[in-house]
């Protein structure tokens, strides 16, 4: 069994953008990189790196223009946010890592699974889905954005990302929004808009689970069902009660939920 957990903070620069991260559990235990949701942090897997750290070597960065990762100007696409986890495994040395991601973070791993499928080992997507209609949508969040700030949807979207927006951990995701930079914000927006379904379509062969919160409002059934479709071998487990970002509120479950994706490999 691997020995305690070790933790660490670092910033590392990739290119034009400093990137933060935090890497805990033993150096030789499996890589498993996790990718935060848009207006929010790394800190969004806390409660599950507590739990999966004695297992494994779990790098959470926060992505760019998120956290205390540097904000770049322009739009970000889901290639350039896939390179950047890219860059940062390649500088911590990690040849091949499992990757689990929610809502974008989700999407972001599809891509480097497409695009650079000897690098992953396994993928745990988390209400996610292979795009995310419609761009008019999209283009009308992002004025507002730019215009006043994340404030400018707070309280339109916590009831979307969580079951009881009242609970400290959810008061607490809107404080992570809130302190979001408008233009970190817009740029990985950006990536969602301009996401399509083609790119990774037909190109994901890694072993995959794809979770999906009980009372999820942000990503329909039939999202879901094309998300297991373009994956061979894809299996898909419920979060009960789980909304669209579960790892505060229903932590336990996602813990539950991300151990029962591993135990498959191992038995598969």
């Amino acid at each position: 069994m691997p020995s305690a957990p070790d933790k660490s903070a670092m910033f590392i620069q990739l290119g034009d953008a400093l990137l933060h991260c935090v890497v805990e559990g033993p150096a030789s235990a499996p890589p498993l990189l996790l990718l935060h949701s848009i207006g929010t942090t790394q800190s969004i897997w806390a409660p599950q790196a507590a739990v999966l750290a004695r297992h494994f070597r779990v790098i959470r960065p926060d992505l760019r223009g998120h956290g205390l990762s540097e904000v770049t100007p322009g739009d970000y696409s889901m290639a350039s946010l896939a390179q950047d986890a890219l860059g940062l495994l390649d500088v911590l040395g990690v040849a091949q890592a499992h990757i689990a991601g929610v809502s974008l973070g989700g999407r972001i791993a599809q891509q480097i699974a497409a695009e650079a499928p000897e690098r992953v080992l396994s993928l745990l997507l988390i209400d996610t889905a292979l795009d995310f209609p419609t761009k008019p949508t999209w283009n009308s969040r992002m004025e507002a954005v730019a215009r006043e700030g994340t404030i400018a949807l707070a309280d339109a979207v916590m009831p979307r990302w969580t079951v009881n927006p009242s609970l400290p951990s959810s008061l607490g995701l809107r404080r992570m929004l809130l302190r979001t930079d408008r233009v970190g914000y817009n740029g990985a927006a950006a990536a969602l808009r301009d996401a399509e379904a083609v790119d990774v379509v037909g190109r994901i062969q890694a072993p995959c689970t794809i979770l999906i919160g009980e009372r999820d409002v942000v990503v329909p059934q039939a999202a879901t069902d094309a998300l297991r479709s373009a994956i061979p071998g894809a299996a898909l487990a419920t979060i009960p009660g789980g909304g669209h970002i579960p790892n505060y509120e229903f932590a336990e479950g996602l813990v539950e939920a991300m151990s029962g994706h591993f135990t498959r490999l191992q038995t598969s």
